[in-house]
């Protein structure tokens, strides 16, 4: 992919604090129309990385383009196409839904004034909150403060929409309605990039990953290729672990485990076929009650190349 086909490419994007270098030579390409995951474990550089994106802060080193612009050389003119929820939403508690986003939009210099009461209207009615748009925003939920959030960053058109962890500290159901409403966004044609650590957001609305681990860039591309990069597993139910677990071993199946009556095993392409190594446990009267032969899931791709167990719930 060339970038002219990207919503964000960066190359050799680095920042230092000091002597701490918190992003280590990014190489990131997200293509447009992709509803794309950075995923991570906290402090893996996710957020300073966004906020390089957006120009909130320099690069020590790097280049950025957001929609084929260069940044921050051309931010004023990218940024107004690019939406962005950074750290969760701050609004005015006191001030109704509504009240809120005529604040924000008055801000935006931008925003064209004799439109803006129908704009504030149109983005509360896209994220679902026209029901509560004359509601104190302190009477809101975190679902929808988050909604409302990302309301704001739909004001006007976007292209791009940079969303920093999303879905935290919201109960099921404000995930479940943060989650359609990025869907409902991305079929639209808008980009979406989702910083996040939690493997099941990431699973079920992304379309492509990029996977961070302490500042560098270990990982991207879509799913399917995140997940197909790494080793075959073997699935295998039996009421005999023990002599399964030596069976896979003298095949050469390596990190062969044993947990309630489930043996797991890698699988190498160079291995034994499938059918030989149920014949093996046959002929060493190993009892085979099931057997699968599946690729790795993201969560062992992450837990592969970071180290780090990798949060499935809040």
């Amino acid at each position: 992919m060339t970038q002219p086909d990207a919503a964000i490419a960066t190359s050799g994007l680095s920042k230092r604090f000091g002597s701490r270098t918190v992003v280590d030579g990014l190489d990131l390409l997200v293509p447009r129309g992709a509803v794309f995951g950075f995923l991570g474990p906290n402090g893996s550089g996710k957020t300073t990385t966004i906020r390089m994106l957006l120009g909130l802060v320099n690069a020590t080193a790097g280049d950025i383009r957001l929609l084929g612009e260069t940044m921050p050389a051309r931010g004023a003119h990218v940024l107004p196409r690019v939406g962005a929820l950074v750290e969760g939403p701050a609004f005015a508690p006191y001030l109704s839904g509504t009240a809120n986003l005529l604040r924000r939009d008055t801000a935006d210099r931008y925003a064209p004034p004799a439109t803006r009461r129908a704009r504030v209207a149109a983005a509360l009615e896209r994220v679902g909150l026209s029901h509560a748009a004359g509601r104190n925003v302190r009477a809101y939920s975190l679902g929808m403060k988050q909604r409302l959030g990302i309301a704001g960053a739909l004001l006007t058109d976007r292209d791009l929409l940079v969303l920093d962890e999303p879905t935290n500290g919201l109960d099921p159901q404000g995930t479940r309605e943060v989650r359609s409403l990025i869907r409902s966004l991305a079929d639209e044609g808008t980009t979406v990039f989702v910083s996040s650590h939690l493997l099941a957001e990431i699973e079920q609305i992304c379309t492509h990953a990029a996977i961070m681990r302490t500042g560098r860039l270990v990982a991207q591309g879509s799913l399917d290729e995140l997940r197909g990069a790494g080793i075959p597993r073997v699935r295998l139910e039996t009421p005999d672990p023990a002599a399964a677990v030596e069976v896979f071993t003298r095949l050469g199946l390596a990190d062969a485990a044993a947990e309630d009556g489930v043996v797991d095993a890698a699988f190498p392409e160079a291995g034994p076929s499938a059918e030989s190594v149920v014949a093996a446990l046959v002929a060493a009267d190993v009892r085979v009650r099931g057997f699968s032969v599946h690729g790795s899931t993201l969560e062992e791709r992450f837990v592969a190349l970071t180290g780090e167990g990798f949060d499935v719930e809040q």
